[in-house]
C-alpha cells in the first residue's frame, strides 16, 4: 500500500532541503504519495518561482497563503490550516524539514492527530533560546518519530533530550544534495559579470533579529564592513528584513555610498551558490551558508556567537566571529591574505541524503 506523506515547507531554506526528497519519492510510485504543502510562511512570488524552478521542484500541491505576523499568529495561522488538511487527507507520515515556524507547528498538528512525524535536519542545537529556531528545534524534535541528523553532534544533543536512539538515524545532509547536484549549473550563471565583479571579491548575508534589529549592534557589523570594503569588493545581497533596519537606523544611504559594496536585492539559488563558491571569503549569519561554504571550500565568517552547526567549526570552513569589529576585520584580512580557514566535507555529506531518508521510510510498517 502507497504511504501518503504530507511534505511541509514554509520558506526559502526548505526548498533546498525538500527538492531532493521530492525527486526520490518519485523515482518509487507504486511506495510512495508525496504531497507538497507550502504554507506561505515566506513568500514572494518572483523568488519562489525561479527556486522551484531551479531546484526542480513541482508547484505545490497545496498552498496556504499564510503570510506574515508575530511568530504566535504565524505559527497559529499554519496550524488551523494545517488541521483542516489533515483531517481531510489522512496522512500516513508528516514530513518537516528546518527549524522554521512551519515546521513546529506541522509537527505540533500531526502529533495531535496522532500522525507519525519525522524531522529533517534534527537535533541541531546552539544552547541559545533567545533564538526562535531553538524552541522550534527542541519542540519539533520531542514530538518527531524519526529523526534524520547531518551529523554525530547531533544525536548526542538528542540523547542527552531523551530520544531514544532507535529514532535517530544519521542520513547526512538532505541540503547538501541539492548543492552537489547543481553545482556546475551554478557556475554557468553570469551573476558576477552583471555586477561588475571581476577580481577577487567578499560574499555577505545578515538576516537574524540579533544582528539587525538592535541598532547597536548592527552599527558595529556595519563598522567592520565598512573597513573591510576597502580592501576587497563585498557583494551583498540584502534580505528584506535587513533593508528596512538599515532604513530605520539611517545607515541605508550611507552605505550606498561605499565605493566597494555591492548591494543589491536576494538572487536565487544558482546565483548565490555561484558567488559563493567564488568567493574569497563569506561573512553570515545563516546557518545554511555555514554548511554550503563548508563543501564549497570557502572560508566562512559567522557573525554570531553561537551555532547549531558545530561540524562546520570542527571539520568545515566555519570560524565564529561574532558581532564584534575587531574579530571580523582581522579573520576578514586573513581570508583576503589567502590565510582564510580550510577544511574537510563532513561525513554522509555527499548527495546522498535524500536515498537514505526514503530507504528509511520505505522500511516503515
Amino acid at each position: 500500500m502507497k504511504q501518503r506523506i504530507l511534505n511541509i515547507v514554509g520558506a526559502r531554506p526548505n526548498f533546498m532541503k525538500i527538492a531532493p526528497l521530492m525527486a526520490e519519492y518519485r523515482k518509487d510510485p507504486d511506495h510512495f504519495d508525496p504531497v507538497l504543502v507550502h504554507t506561505g510562511q515566506h513568500y514572494d512570488a518572483n523568488m519562489s518561482q525561479l527556486f522551484f524552478e531551479q531546484l526542480g521542484l513541482p508547484q505545490p500541491d497545496v498552498y496556504l497563503g499564510v503570510g506574515s505576523g508575530s511568530h504566535a499568529e504565524q505559527t497559529a495561522k499554519v496550524m488551523v490550516e494545517l488541521e483542516k488538511l489533515m483531517m481531510r487527507d489522512r496522512p500516513d507520515l508528516v514530513v518537516v524539514v528546518g527549524d522554521v515556524n512551519s515546521t513546529l507547528a506541522g509537527a505540533l498538528v500531526a502529533a495531535k492527530l496522532g500522525v507519525p512525524v519525522a524531522h529533517v535536519e534534527a537535533g541541531l542545537r546552539s544552547g541559545d533560546r533567545t533564538m526562535p529556531e531553538e524552541i522550534n528545534r527542541l519542540v519539533t524534535d520531542v514530538l518527531s518519530d524519526y529523526l534524520f541528523i547531518t551529523s554525530e553532534d547531533a544525536r548526542e544533543n538528542l540523547r542527552r533530550e531523551g530520544i531514544a536512539d532507535e529514532k535517530i538515524h544519521f542520513v547526512g545532509n538532505v541540503m547538501i544534495d541539492t548543492l552537489l547536484q547543481l553545482r556546475d549549473a551554478s557556475q554557468q550563471s553570469d551573476i558576477r559579470q552583471r555586477l561588475g565583479v571581476t577580481g577577487d571579491y567578499g560574499f555577505v548575508t545578515l538576516h537574524r533579529p540579533a544582528n539587525v534589529d538592535v541598532r547597536e549592534t548592527l552599527a558595529e557589523i556595519f563598522s567592520a564592513l565598512d573597513v573591510v570594503q576597502k580592501e576587497l569588493v563585498l557583494v551583498f545581497p540584502a534580505h528584506p528584513r535587513t533593508q528596512a533596519r538599515l532604513k530605520e537606523f539611517g545607515y541605508w544611504d550611507e552605505i550606498r555610498r561605499w565605493p566597494n559594496l555591492k548591494l543589491i536585492e536576494p538572487v536565487g539559488y544558482l546565483d548565490s551558490l555561484c558567488l559563493m563558491a567564488n568567493a574569497k571569503v563569506v561573512l553570515t549569519d545563516s546557518g545554511g551558508v555555514q554548511e554550503e561554504t563548508t563543501v564549497l571550500g570557502t572560508p566562512c565568517l559567522t557573525i554570531r556567537a553561537n551555532t547549531e552547526r558545530p561540524v562546520t567549526v570542527t571539520e568545515g570552513t566555519n570560524t565564529m566571529v561574532g558581532a564584534h569589529h575587531g574579530r571580523i576585520v582581522e579573520e576578514a584580512r586573513r581570508a583576503i591574505r589567502g590565510h582564510g580557514k580550510r577544511g574537510r566535507v563532513p561525513k554522509f555529506w555527499d548527495g546522498r541524503a535524500a536515498e537514505r531518508i526514503v530507504a528509511c521510510l520505505r522500511r516503515r510498517k
